[in-house]
């Protein structure tokens, strides 16, 4: 106990903001005392994540919630244990290493990623991450790669799942970004319904808690809310289209557009109606089942 107190205390000591910088995350605006981000822990357009320079405290006004660089490590990884995040913390960065980025916080203009290779998921550290997040294995082998990547000259993997337009979303325990062109990812085998979700990882879950579900549906993810608009085609040729969004703002907005704009959608919602997407549902539920096994 006396040694992790001391990991603790050395931990809290990391710069918050360099923290972020080392994982391109910069702030969209700052004074001598503070700095504003997208918040790495949610999805937002307006900067309301503050870093105190003074405190090396943060503080997501959107959440109403905040602490220091541990609790920012534990939220930017699906509440992981106090001793997964000074493990995080504590590691070096290899030559081929992960990084934490805001899907809405964008790449500098002079970064460029160039995917290097495309191959079946196999590396411990992708397989051990989808496990922390109650993620079929099988499930993600169907439907994702593992994806090695350039990034200003430093190499990485990850996760990715391309898009219709031949593009990558990449995802793991620290990064979530995409390869242009950016859009929608659509897996059609001409099923008369159709299932929405945010991002992949809401897909991975509905699969993992669903696994029987492609053999009526075919499957849509957004990737993006702002392609709302975009998918609208592809959606009105379908008997019934269900809608498996976020239950934050965003998420919100969206099925309320899509119900009006889609006249055969449904609000899918109410079976994760107190979590805020479908693996927060269905880690949850995995860890009500641990506890009833017990």
């Amino acid at each position: 106990m006396k040694k992790q107190e001391l990991q603790c205390n050395t931990a809290r000591d990391i710069s918050i903001i360099d923290f972020l910088k080392r994982a391109g995350l910069y702030p969209v605006r700052e004074n001598q005392n503070s700095a504003w981000y997208l918040s790495p822990i949610r999805k937002e357009t307006e900067a309301s994540f503050k870093v105190s320079k003074v405190l090396n405290r943060w503080y997501d006004h959107g959440l109403g919630k905040g602490g220091n660089i541990i609790d920012l490590v534990i939220e930017m990884n699906n509440n992981c244990s106090v001793k997964e995040a000074l493990t995080i913390l504590g590691k070096n960065t290899p030559s081929f290493s992960f990084q934490q980025q805001n899907s809405f916080a964008a790449v500098k203009p002079e970064s460029r990623i160039q995917i290097d290779k495309v191959m079946p998921i196999r590396h411990p550290a992708l397989l051990n991450y989808l496990k922390r997040r109650n993620i079929s294995i099988d499930v993600a082998l169907n439907y994702a790669q593992q994806v090695y990547y350039r990034l200003d000259g430093a190499r990485y993997f990850a996760i990715g799942m391309e898009n219709v337009s031949g593009g990558w979303e990449l995802r793991n325990p620290y990064y979530k970004n995409s390869v242009s062109p950016k859009d929608y990812s659509l897996i059609s085998t001409s099923k008369p319904i159709l299932s929405v979700t945010e991002g992949m990882f809401d897909l991975f879950s509905l699969l993992t808690l669903y696994p029987l579900l492609p053999q009526k549906s075919d499957l849509l993810v957004l990737n993006s809310v702002s392609f709302v608009n975009r998918i609208q085609e592809v959606a009105l040729r379908y008997s019934k289209v269900c809608l498996y969004l976020d239950n934050d703002l965003a998420g919100r907005r969206t099925t309320k557009q899509l119900l009006k704009d889609l006249p055969k959608s449904v609000d899918m919602s109410a079976l994760y109606e107190n979590k805020k997407d479908l693996n927060q549902f269905l880690t949850a539920s995995n860890k009500r089942r641990g506890r009833a096994l017990r």
